[in-house]
């Protein structure tokens, strides 16, 4: 799931570095990935999705605000 625009570095090398992370975080099934950039931790769409509604914290990976 693509994060909606302006909640990824307009840098491609850093957007692409940061979904290769979320990519990596989803295949092995870990809620959470580190931001390459930020060293915050950032939940994945998939852990997003399980909670059933958006919290309105404007998460990178919401699923319901697409």
């Amino acid at each position: 799931m693509a994060p909606l625009p302006g909640r990824l570095p307009r840098d491609a090398r850093m957007a692409e570095a940061i979904m290769s992370v979320h990519a990596e975080a989803l295949r092995v099934g870990d809620p959470v990935y580190v931001d390459p950039v930020t060293r915050r931790s950032v939940m994945t769409a998939t852990f997003l999705a399980s909670r059933g509604r958006c919290c309105s914290s404007g998460c990178r990976h919401c699923p319901y605000e697409q």
